[in-house]
């Protein structure tokens, strides 16, 4: 019995000691909404117009992920671009956050068709919502390959998100960020993106990440979507 006692008190000391700054096991139990880009430009081949499309990759990424977090956090999905209706009001709530998340999600990506415009706003507003952001605790992971296109305003929504949330943090996860590197401002343009989506995430004290491969994607969506008790 001491055994078992000593045993138990050793793991729960590992798994204390694996939890990040700011964070702690309850975050654990905090539901999460992962909102994908299924816009047109996640349909674009690699550099060069070689290699996979970015959703294929994505695709790669969100499957060596999810059966390893989903056991761990219930998890719901959002997607915003392929539809049917006005370009920015294509957004569609295709899982509540549930047990056992990984198969339906994975499914619902494997089937989506990127197109149309970028309302990535609009979406992690609509997420946050679905989480009941003003009075439970809450998790938006934001993947994107780009910035807003429908003329909202995502630092603005990160400031309110903050203010009215009861404990909401917005991770943006970069994939490939679409810009003209040719152009004669590609740089400013750049950081013009990634600066846009990144004051969404720290508004909330979330991260902001930018990836290029499918690791990079996928060590991206573990640290945000994953249980810090596990590392």
């Amino acid at each position: 019995m001491k055994r078992a006692l000593s045993i138990s008190a050793a793991v729960a000391a590992s798994c204390l000691a694996s939890v990040t700054p700011g964070e702690s096991a309850v975050s654990c139990a905090r539901d999460a909404m992962l909102v994908f880009d299924g816009s047109s430009s996640m349909a674009d081949l690699g550099f060069g117009a070689e290699g996979p499309t970015r959703i294929q990759e994505a695709r790669q990424a969100v499957a060596q992920v999810l059966p390893d977090v989903a056991p761990l956090r219930r998890i719901g999905l959002m997607v915003y671009g392929p539809g049917t209706t006005f370009m920015c009001r294509r957004i569609s709530l295709k899982l509540l956050p549930q047990d056992a998340a990984a198969g339906p999600i994975i499914r619902e990506i494997s089937e989506m068709e990127p197109s149309g415009l970028t309302p990535l706003t609009l979406s992690v507003e609509k997420a946050a919502e679905v989480l009941q952001y003003k009075t439970q605790p809450g998790i938006v992971v934001l993947v994107t390959d780009g910035s807003e296109t429908c003329g909202g305003a995502p630092c603005a929504l990160g400031q309110r998100l903050a203010a009215e949330g009861h404990d909401l943090t917005v991770h943006v996860i970069g994939f490939r960020l679409v810009f003209d590197p040719f152009s004669w401002n590609g740089k400013d343009e750049f950081a013009r993106v990634a600066g846009e989506v990144r004051c969404l995430a720290e508004a909330t004290g979330g991260t902001y990440v930018s990836t290029e491969t499918v690791n990079e994607l996928s060590d991206a969506l573990r640290r945000t979507l994953g249980c810090p008790v596990i590392g």
